[in-house]
């Protein structure tokens, strides 16, 4: 029964994905030599015509790989392979905490390795026939090798003490797990940017000019007393451009990608600054964060009721006692069930984008600055200006280019 359910969950999560992929392509298809006025204003035509390429080669790639790790998910889920890999880890020390963290370790990386096609292609044939990828091969095998060594040093440590807390805590061990993970994620907001973004990007201070004088006059100007505003290299991999800041408190550091510079002028910058300033003074970090903690709390909650059951590491064939394994069987299963919810939560997104928009209007003393600066990083960056509805409902975070535009003008 279990696993009939969980078959049909993956059909039909995957027959969802490819539906949404299929509209999303005929919407932009329907609007692929004539586009609505609203976006004829925002793009020219050849930009507009790569646009529509670049779409549908994202969506074509994007079907592939869901049917394929739709179909690596099955067979991992139904040919018994995992409760066969467990058996010699957990012969080595039964019931050890650490073994239970090596296992969930070996099978997350082994896990990841069919994906591995799909990432090399998305970066070395699409990304680079669209003018994005500025990658080399050995970087991207750099940046894989570095990943591991993160999860090696960082997340076997962290698993080990989770399955640790159940022998020392009892029944109440997922509380106590809950706030060591929740507590961790606080923590890396602050050590994120000093020493692991280092590993992979080189930060340096926004150089002393009129840009710098700007952006920190904004800064204070709106009350964010920034610690730093540092330059990311992100040019040495993609021309995608961002901008985000990191940490909290005094611990804050607004971060620019060298392309965002490079791309946007002085009053445009500010424009994008004043828009992620906008989510702090709006309190979206905080309500976001609350958010996560209830849904990790349910998380942790809803792993022990599993782990207690008498059915659910059965159904798989694991032992009943073993808790590593509801750990892994919970976390490929999860995204089964999360995904219908994904338009929910980007309803919350979406209206965060409009209320940091409508800070950023205010902040920077009109909407034109933002406007203009959003059409510059939709053509910059190619974005989908005629986005299927229920595409655009699962899948985007943010609301289309022409929402906000309708928005920012409509509230000035």
């Amino acid at each position: 029964m279990v696993l009939t359910l969980v078959a049909v969950l993956i059909g039909l999560r995957l027959a969802a994905q490819l539906v949404l992929n299929a509209l999303n392509a005929s919407e932009v298809r329907r609007h692929a030599t004539e586009p609505p006025t609203a976006v004829a204003a925002i793009m020219d035509r050849a930009t507009y015509a790569k646009s529509v390429d670049y779409t549908l080669a994202k969506l074509r790639l994007g079907s592939i790989e869901e049917a394929w790790d739709a179909a690596v998910l099955a067979a991992v889920l139904f040919s018994g392979i995992l409760p066969r890999l467990f058996a010699p880890f957990h012969g080595w020390a039964p019931g050890a905490a650490w073994i239970g963290a090596l296992y969930l370790l070996a099978v997350g990386v082994a896990l990841s390795v069919p994906s591995l096609p799909f990432d090399w292609w998305g970066q070395f044939r699409l990304e680079q026939r669209f003018g994005f990828n500025q990658s080399k091969f050995w970087l991207w095998v750099t940046d894989k090798l570095k990943g591991f060594l993160l999860l090696l040093v960082i997340g076997f440590p962290l698993l080990w003490a989770l399955l640790g807390l159940v022998p020392w805590a009892g029944r109440t061990w997922w509380l106590w797990g809950f706030g060591l993970l929740f507590g961790f994620q606080l923590l890396m907001l602050v050590l994120y940017p000093k020493l692991i973004l280092p590993l992979f990007n080189k930060l340096t201070p926004l150089a002393e000019g009129g840009l710098r004088t700007c952006l920190l006059a904004l800064a204070d100007r709106t009350g964010f007393r920034a610690k730093t505003i540092q330059v990311m290299d992100g040019s040495k991999r993609s021309a995608h451009s961002n901008a985000f800041f990191t940490g909290f408190g005094r611990f804050r550091r607004i971060v620019l990608y060298d392309t965002l510079v490079t791309q946007l002028t002085e009053a445009e910058l500010a424009a994008v600054l004043a828009h992620e300033i906008g989510h702090y003074k709006r309190g979206h970090i905080p309500e976001m964060l609350a958010v996560a903690a209830a849904l990790q709390l349910g998380g942790f909650a809803l792993i022990a009721w599993l782990a207690r059951s008498s059915w659910f590491n059965a159904a798989f064939g694991f032992q009943l006692d073993e808790l590593a394994p509801t750990f892994l069987l919970f976390g490929l299963l999860s995204g089964l069930v999360t995904f219908w919810f994904s338009p929910v939560l980007n309803l919350v997104s979406r209206k965060h984008e409009y209320e940091a928009d409508a800070f950023a209007r205010d902040a920077v003393g009109g909407a034109a600055p933002v406007v203009d600066a959003l059409r510059k990083l939709a053509k910059k960056n190619l974005t989908n200006l005629t986005p299927h509805p229920l595409y655009s409902g699962f899948h985007y975070s943010h609301p289309t280019l022409t929402e906000r535009e309708r928005a920012l003008m409509g509230a000035g």
